[in-house]
């Protein structure tokens, strides 16, 4: 054996023996961290949701276009926000697979088109996370009237009313105006209650629910009990629930339903409410809970937050009409047939459009779906003027008790 031979001998072992000892200490780390890592752990997930935003951001960057591409050929991919990709990111389950999502993942939803509309959720997803949101009800608004809804959730802080002070007890709040100091009002033409209750009077040009801010107004009278009736138009809240036994009516669906006049009646009766309502130029969700009755706040394309064969009572005055697409109507109408129980009362309160609609679209279309009439009256909608041949439907329709298609 040579001298470089015989030298080189220990310096191999050396490697050896390192590499040996750096096996080890790399074993014994991961032992320890699958063993006494805790999944609960805020900084293992935050760092573990920041590498994932990361990756997915890199991955929907799109990649230079070659030499002989047209830049303009192919649109990009969309360059989303990075707060957007780390709440939509599939996250794993700390627990690992789970039976009920027949997964190891969970894919937090949020409406596709919110991807449509990158520079409003570019906006709205940029802020400083565990601060303050940024002041951006009219563009949260947008997007969700668009269709991004559900929207993202953000992890920041809204702004809050200042000098905030306890709700009016009920059943005094019921009927009573709230206080300015309950809504943050930035977001709208108004700046207090009384220029709300004072615009149908002040304010020329349209405004959604113009005067139903007004609780001494057309409100005070609205459903009430032992009310005048304008039409055969007008059914009342009483005649309604005569229709099923005493005591049925439990829990329903308001649709649009403006300041929740309706869900007042109700809860009035013991009967329990929902009401949906944009803030359309107005704090409606505000003065809903004001009054002490749930707001829900989403837009009329999304599915009811129901489960099928639950409710047992859906109203809507107003908001279903023909301003609605067709289709998009009928999948909507479906959607309430599905949530309401067998036996479930629907009442379209005074839907309106031009004359030959009713009878070529939309009596077809509510014929459809399979609910049973109970009643059904037209009559002229004429607060527009004659010539433009307006019709109204009020209409109780019930789900079938025992068909099961």
């Amino acid at each position: 054996m040579d001298t470089n031979s015989q030298s080189s001998m220990p310096f191999s072992c050396n490697n050896v023996f390192f590499l040996l000892l750096l096996l080890s200490s790399n074993l014994l780390t991961l032992f320890i961290s699958t063993t006494f890592y805790s999944p609960c752990s805020l900084k293992s997930q935050l760092q573990t949701a920041t590498g994932t935003a990361t990756t997915a951001l890199a991955a929907a960057e799109p990649p230079p276009p070659s030499e002989d591409e047209d830049p303009g050929t192919n649109a990009p991919a969309v360059d989303l926000p990075p707060e957007f990709i780390a709440f939509t990111s599939p996250q794993e389950l700390p627990l690992g697979f789970n039976k009920n999502f027949d997964s190891d993942q969970i894919f937090p939803p949020v409406g596709s088109p919110c991807t449509l509309f990158t520079d409003e959720l570019r906006s709205f997803m940029s802020y400083k996370v565990n601060g303050s949101c940024p002041d951006d009800e009219l563009l949260s608004q947008k997007l969700l009237l668009r269709g991004c809804e559900p929207l993202p959730r953000r992890r920041c802080r809204p702004a809050a009313p200042k000098e905030y002070v306890e709700p009016y007890p009920l059943p005094d709040s019921l009927w009573t105006t709230p206080p300015d100091s309950s809504v943050v009002w930035t977001a709208y033409t108004c700046k207090n209650y009384s220029c709300l209750i004072n615009r149908s009077r002040n304010q020329k040009g349209f405004d959604d629910c113009k005067d139903c801010f007004d609780l001494n107004g057309r409100e005070k009278n609205r459903w009430a009990s032992g009310g005048t009736k304008g039409s055969n138009l007008d059914f009342t809240i009483d005649e309604v629930l005569a229709v099923k036994k005493p005591g049925t009516i439990r829990i329903g669906l308001d649709i649009g339903g403006g300041v929740a006049t309706f869900a007042v009646r109700m809860r009035e009766r013991n009967i329990t409410i929902v009401t949906t309502s944009m803030n359309l130029n107005g704090p409606f969700n505000n003065f809903i809970a004001s009054r002490g009755v749930v707001p829900l706040y989403m837009s009329i394309s999304q599915r009811l937050p129901f489960f099928d064969n639950t409710l047992d009572i859906v109203h809507s005055m107003h908001v279903l009409s023909n301003w609605i697409p067709t289709e998009l109507l009928h999948f909507l109408v479906f959607d309430i047939y599905r949530v309401l129980r067998p036996g479930g009362l629907f009442w379209l309160d005074h839907f309106f459009c031009v004359g030959e609609q009713l009878e070529k679209v939309y009596a077809p279309l509510i014929e459809s779906v399979g609910f049973e009439k109970v009643k059904w009256e037209v009559g002229r909608k004429l607060d527009r003027g004659p010539e433009l041949n307006e019709m109204y439907l009020s209409a109780l329709l019930q789900k079938p008790m025992n068909k099961f298609w």
